[in-house]
């Protein structure tokens, strides 16, 4: 069994634009849900406000209270699954990164904080007043892409990034932005975990991704440390075991073969290295998760 990628062709609704989807969440939940009952990811950005419901949403084996005032953000690729205690109701959008940047070509998806970095929170808790204001805002892109009004496209691309404007602010406000390091050093960041979401199965020290960027290991340390407070080999090993867990829980590989292709030597080495990092050998992890 491999993880489904869902893309936004295969999300039933009847007002579409080429790269682009905006709903209630109970419709959303309703109309897709042969699409949403199992652990899935997506080709595309996507972006939940929730207002009313309990429940949990895990995210790339990391679980998440859900409640009123919560927003999730996810970026293509990373594995999600909900469950629901309390009926939940809220608004949902997702776009390609084309849709987005073609339109604000000085601009990226990923200059927003919750879009730059993997190691960056998924999610960010509204206080009630930024609730209420941003419930009408997404209230508003909503109803807007129900109608068929004259320039509704360059409106609904406005009122997102209007959208992701206040909840950057939200998401960034007890950052003291003075203290920032330096653009640079984000890029670095960046590049390479660009470069080892490319590389991790073959490539496992950080001295090919200090070449790769053209700079000294040390240097890529410091980069790793400032940005993120971790070291270069926690990045990688970091990325290895999320992709393990990710064969470990929704293949039905065997252990040995699941070794082979993250290219460990051999089964008793990777059991190894995971159960050091995770505290469970990975039939244990398996064995748990489910």
């Amino acid at each position: 069994m491999k993880i489904p990628v869902l893309k936004i062709n295969q999300f039933q609704e009847s007002k579409s634009i080429n790269d682009l989807y905006i709903n209630s969440f109970s419709n959303h939940i309703q109309l897709n849900k042969n699409l949403l009952n199992k652990p899935h990811s997506h080709n595309f950005y996507l972006c939940i406000l929730f207002t009313e419901g309990t429940g949990t949403h895990e995210i790339d084996f990391n679980s998440y209270t859900i409640n009123p005032g919560k927003v999730f953000f996810l970026k293509p690729g990373q594995t999600h699954f909900w469950k629901f205690d309390i009926k939940p109701e809220g608004f949902i959008f997702f776009h390609s990164k084309e849709f987005y940047e073609l339109k604000f070509l000085d601009h990226r998806l990923n200059s927003f904080p919750f879009f730059y970095s993997y190691q960056n929170p998924p999610l960010l808790e509204l206080s009630k007043k930024k609730l209420n204001e941003l419930k009408l805002k997404f209230q508003e892109v909503y109803i807007e892409y129900l109608q068929e009004n004259i320039l509704r496209e360059l409106k609904i691309i406005n009122l997102i990034n209007n959208i992701y404007i206040e909840l950057t602010r939200a998401y960034t406000a007890d950052i003291n932005l003075e203290k920032l390091v330096s653009p640079n050093y984000f890029k670095i960041l960046e590049n390479l975990e660009k470069s080892v979401n490319k590389h991790f199965y073959t490539e496992k020290l950080p001295k090919f991704y200090a070449n790769q960027l053209n700079i000294t290991t040390k240097h890529l340390n410091r980069v790793v440390k400032k940005t993120i407070n971790k070291t270069t080999s926690q990045l990688i090993s970091e990325r290895i075991l999320l992709e393990a867990k990710r064969l470990i829980v929704h293949s039905d590989n065997n252990l040995a073969s699941i070794a082979n292709t993250l290219e460990f030597s051999d089964y008793a080495y990777f059991s190894k290295f995971f159960k050091s990092k995770i505290g469970f050998t990975p039939m244990d992890f398996r064995k748990k998760y489910f």
